[in-house]
């Protein structure tokens, strides 16, 4: 995740991300994720998009069901984390 906020945001903290800085980031990480074939990194991508409120539907980002259901158990985590 780190990798991924510095290739994006230029830096490992979210906290430190510019809000106006989200929407161009977003846009590539989309562009990417159509591009990439390596499921981890596929999944990575997803979920910083997921926190960012962006990711697209499972169905659309995944093939494969056991990628969809490990998607839905990382979004499960997310809320109930969320709720402490």
């Amino acid at each position: 995740m780190e990798h991924l906020l510095l290739r994006y945001f230029g830096t490992t903290e979210l906290g430190e991300v510019q809000v106006d800085a989200i929407p161009a980031a977003t846009d590539r990480m989309l562009v990417d994720l159509g591009l990439e074939k390596d499921r981890g990194k596929r999944f990575g991508l997803w979920s910083l998009l997921y926190m960012l409120d962006a990711a697209p539907d499972l169905d659309v980002a995944f093939e494969d069901e056991a990628d969809r259901e490990a998607a839905r158990n990382f979004m499960d985590l997310v809320a109930s984390a969320g709720q402490d």
